[in-house]
């Protein structure tokens, strides 16, 4: 199902940008954004012992988050995308029986074609870029299960501006974020948590 979405919302994206002719727009702009977002975690892990820790049964829990973001153009279909928020905390439960908390700030990078840059009915646009997740206040078990401290991954991005007139644009986006992290107990590596969730974000766009 998360896969069919995803298919459906690019090749929207696609038929959108086919359809639209550019229009005037500028380099050297800069566009902030306030998202909220819906976070939907994939919630799946893999594991090295499957008796201590079976396959799929650590779950975080999804949430409505805030996120703010930054982009410069370089030109105007090419732009730099920096998104980020405050640490976020979430709930880990293991075959649905909480066991612990923790916090993670997702800062991501992403690089955007812009489809059609200063159309004023749709901007589509597609991004693809480099997430780094940082996870504090790990309490999980209490103590007796613990989390790799950080996470590289990629990310992808589908989104278009709808611009409202006065340099104002309304904003939906779409993000795919590979967040991993090992657990272990003690010195003794169990699996690997696989955050891995889509974001659909909402928002007020600004552009100077």
């Amino acid at each position: 199902m998360r896969t069919q979405l995803r298919t459906s919302l690019i090749a929207a994206a696609a038929v959108a940008c086919a359809a639209l002719a550019p229009a005037v727009s500028h380099a050297g702009d800069f566009q902030v954004r306030f998202r909220t977002l819906y976070l939907d975690p994939a919630n799946q892990n893999s594991t090295t012992n499957a008796e201590a820790l079976p396959e799929n049964v650590i779950s975080v829990n999804s949430k409505y988050i805030w996120e703010v973001d930054g982009s410069y153009f370089i030109t105007p279909n090419f732009a730099l995308e920096l998104i980020a928020t405050s640490p976020q905390k979430q709930t880990v439960s293991v075959a649905g029986d909480k066991i612990g908390t923790l916090r993670h700030l997702p800062p991501t990078l992403t690089a955007q074609y812009h489809f059609a840059p200063g159309n004023k009915t749709v901007q589509p646009y597609v991004g693809l870029g480099v997430n780094y997740t940082r996870f504090s206040a790990v309490k999980l078990a209490d103590g007796a299960l613990t989390l790799e401290k950080k996470s590289w991954g990629t990310a992808i991005q589908v989104g278009a501006d709808f611009p409202l007139g006065n340099d104002l644009y309304l904003n939906v986006d779409f993000k795919k974020i590979d967040i991993r992290a090992d657990v272990s107990s003690g010195s003794t590596k169990l699996g690997t948590v696989k955050v891995d969730p889509i974001l659909f974000g909402v928002g007020i766009g600004y552009r100077f």
